[in-house]
């Protein structure tokens, strides 16, 4: 339940923060492509626009925390 609220608190601060948004959707966005190496550019593009709203939702509060993380670099 814990995890729920994070992640909810997360989508909720990216969604009111378009720069954030940007910020945690290049973030997760090049996670994601390291996963998938063996992809072409190509297929993971096609994946990508396939895949973003999971990942984004998925990935919301790691991405929030990697914004902070950055911040304080």
């Amino acid at each position: 339940m814990e995890r729920d609220n994070l992640m909810h608190g997360a989508r909720a601060a990216l969604n009111n923060d378009s720069e954030k948004r940007a910020w945690a959707e290049e973030f997760l966005k090049q996670k994601t492509r390291t996963e998938n190496a063996a992809m072409s550019d190509e297929e993971f593009e096609k994946y990508w626009k396939y895949h973003k709203p999971e990942i984004m939702h998925a990935g919301a509060s790691e991405a929030m925390a990697a914004y902070r993380a950055h911040l304080k670099a």
